[in-house]
């Protein structure tokens, strides 16, 4: 474990001293720490790879869930939690991802039957599997959202599905854990429902007393003179881990808890801080604002850095995962789930919306994968036994490898092809694009000319 911190640690400041070069190689950060993990698996005989299945990774890749989690829902600002067009996101989080997970499962009792043993994979891991393939995430692929041929319909739709997707799936997710890492992956799903949704209940509960405990505690602080700018930021730093703890204690699900919680401390924070504004002159609101911007700061460059760490995880994994080679059907099966399993079901989801083919053809065509696919793969990998274990890992990281190809540099050429006459505009100079740790759902500029 001493060694695979050294050497995430020495990836990162590689990648800080030549961050710009690699940049300009369309090399980004999780692009990046993957090659360098990789490399780092090979050169150390397996270091890192070793501690991965421990418990104190386990642990550690929870955290980082619950920190990206909280972090993309305090992106969700100016009171619009659907966006600018919310009948669209409806329809690809509510519609289109329900279809794709099942999809996927059928996709995989179809191809998987073989593998992960003599008895296959049964249903509940291939939920697992589906859990961990379906949900977008762009660390990875940051570029796309920027592009200048998307239009701002695509673009906020997209954005925005990555940050509730990981939270709609988390239930799901654990409650397909604890049927297949039960007696022979064959539980009870009743009795397993029976427990993910008093969790999940739970969750809810918490976030939103915590968010808002804490929101309004800051700003009661501050009004005092109480707090100065690093005690704010530290404040927001320690509000998921304390969610995320508080709500383990209880027997809730920690990951709901803090997307709930960010979401409602976001927008407490947003609030208070818009009627404290009205009783300012121009400098003053001014301050309020960027004092709410700096507010969140340090949390986005924490979770950004957690973020890259486990991006390396997934390079040393690759030299595990590929040790026994890769069987045909698990190969089928990767390329059908990031192509078929979102293309299909997100032009089912979106039919009669209003939106022209050329843009249902780009949402769905456009499903990155990251950051949730890797924590719940590696959640999965140490929760599993055996050889499906082995199998879960190796389509994680297939998953992750096809999705920095398909939606790196293949992308751009499909963007320009069918993006062609979209009514695409190139967002202002410096908005940010992104829902990640750099940037908010919300800035991306709105299509006008185009209804949800």
């Amino acid at each position: 474990m001493t060694l695979a911190l050294a050497m995430i640690a020495a990836a990162i400041i590689v990648h800080s001293l030549l961050a710009r070069v690699l940049d300009r190689w369309l090399a980004g950060p999780a692009t990046a720490m993957l090659a360098m993990g990789a490399l780092g698996g090979l050169l150390t005989s397996n270091s890192a790879v070793e501690a991965l299945n421990t418990t104190v990774a386990q642990h550690v890749v929870e955290v980082v869930l619950a920190l990206l989690l909280f972090s993309d829902a305090t992106m969700v600002r100016g009171g619009r939690l659907l966006g600018p067009h919310p009948r669209l996101l409806a329809r690809v989080l509510l519609v289109a991802m329900p279809l794709s997970i099942g999809l996927s499962v059928a996709v995989g009792a179809l191809l998987l039957s073989g593998s992960g043993g003599r008895d296959g994979l049964t249903w509940p891991v291939l939920l697992v599997i589906a859990c961990v393939v379906v949900p977008t995430d762009f660390a990875a692929a940051e570029r796309l959202l920027k592009h200048s041929r998307l239009s701002g319909r695509v673009r906020t739709t997209l954005n925005l599905e990555s940050g509730y997707n990981d939270a709609l799936v988390s239930p799901l997710f654990l409650f397909a854990i604890a049927l297949a890492a039960g007696p022979r992956g064959h539980e009870d799903p009743l009795g397993g429902l029976a427990t993910a949704l008093p969790y999940a209940l739970k969750a809810v509960a918490v976030g939103a007393v915590v968010g808002t405990a804490l929101a309004g505690g800051l700003h009661a602080a501050a009004a005092r003179g109480w707090v100065d700018a690093p005690a704010r930021r530290m404040l927001v730093l320690m509000a998921p881990l304390l969610t995320y703890t508080v709500t383990l204690a209880w027997n809730g699900n920690g990951f709901v808890a803090s997307f709930v919680a960010g979401a409602v401390f976001a927008n407490v924070h947003r609030v208070v801080a818009a009627l404290t504004a009205r009783t300012r002159d121009d400098a003053g609101r001014r301050q309020i604002l960027t004092t709410r911007e700096e507010d969140f700061r340090f949390l986005h460059d924490v979770t950004a850095l957690a973020v890259m760490a486990v991006w390396f995880l997934v390079g040393s994994a690759c030299v595990l995962a590929f040790t026994g080679g890769v069987p045909w059907p698990v190969l089928l099966f990767t390329l059908a789930a990031l192509t078929l399993v979102r293309l299909l079901p997100v032009w089912i989801g979106t039919a009669r919306s209003g939106v022209p083919a050329r843009e249902r053809v780009l949402l769905g065509a456009l499903g990155a994968r990251g950051t949730t696919s890797i924590v719940f793969g590696l959640l999965a990998y140490n929760s599993l036994d055996g050889a499906v274990a082995d199998t879960v890992l190796l389509i994680t990281v297939l998953t992750l490898l096809g999705s920095v190809l398909l939606h790196g540099p293949l992308a751009h050429p499909l963007i320009r092809r069918v993006g062609r006459g979209s009514g695409a505009a190139r967002p202002p100079a410096g908005t940010p694009a992104t829902a990640g740790p750099a940037g908010s759902p919300d800035a991306a500029p709105r299509d006008a000319t185009s209804p949800d």
